[in-house]
């Protein structure tokens, strides 16, 4: 028997699929050159934390270029633009 298939992956139905979890985190910025993403702990318990760290947990996280080249894969072929 035949250890691999002959078919291709159009014509067996498979679907690229985007990793869940950076879709619902991550945001391709216009140039599709790089993301950005909220910053995670400024939704509530609010009270205890410093006014300097939840100013620093409202501002918007830039991925690096390790990140971008990571999340590209991540998030084929729709995050790609």
């Amino acid at each position: 028997p035949r250890m691999f298939s002959m078919t291709s992956v159009a014509e067996a139905g498979y679907k690229m699929k985007s990793h869940s979890g950076a879709k619902k985190r991550w945001r391709s910025l216009g140039s599709g050159s790089s993301f950005k993403r909220g910053k995670a702990n400024h939704q509530h318990l609010n009270v205890t934390k410093p006014p300097a760290r939840k100013n620093q947990l409202s501002t918007t996280a830039y991925s690096t270029p390790a990140q971008t080249h990571k999340l590209k894969k991540l998030l084929l072929p729709y995050g790609s633009n």
